[in-house]
């Protein structure tokens, strides 16, 4: 009959290499010299973690809305192409090649009163400054909203 302490495993039991005391390996045992990384039980922060908390917790922190910008047109080159009486609008702006369109849309646009106007312009369907309100009015001519 076998007892207990006569089994023996078919497979002999490997013993788990231990490091850094010495023998085959040398002083250091591919620990490199000193520092957090030669210790016995480091525990460093995994660095993908620090980057994520470094990051904004809330939404819109650090960077400003997407949004349309204007497409800007001057008072003084819409000047030399438009006639008298004639509207401004994005649509006639665009036909005359002013503007171009954005990924197939009309962009928004913007009168600015750079340059000088003589002619009677009807300015409508557009974002005005001030000034160019103020220039467009002065010869004559009217801003509709």
């Amino acid at each position: 009959m076998v007892q207990l302490h006569q089994i023996k495993p078919k497979i002999k039991r490997k013993t788990k290499k231990i490091i850094g005391r010495g023998g085959k390996r040398g002083t250091y045992s591919g620990r490199g010299i000193k520092g957090q990384k030669a210790r016995a039980g480091r525990k460093m922060r995994p660095e993908l973690r620090d980057i994520i908390k470094k990051l904004p917790k809330k939404r819109g922190y650090r960077f400003p809305a997407i949004r349309e910008k204007s497409t800007i047109v001057n008072l003084g080159v819409i000047e030399k192409k438009f006639k008298e009486n004639e509207q401004i609008t994005p649509q006639t702006l665009l036909a005359k090649g002013f503007i171009k369109k954005i990924g197939g849309k009309m962009p928004k646009v913007k009168l600015l009163a750079g340059g000088e106007i003589s002619k009677k312009l009807l300015a409508a369907e557009c974002q005005i400054s001030k000034r160019a309100k103020e220039k467009i009015e002065k010869a004559g001519g009217k801003y509709v909203e």
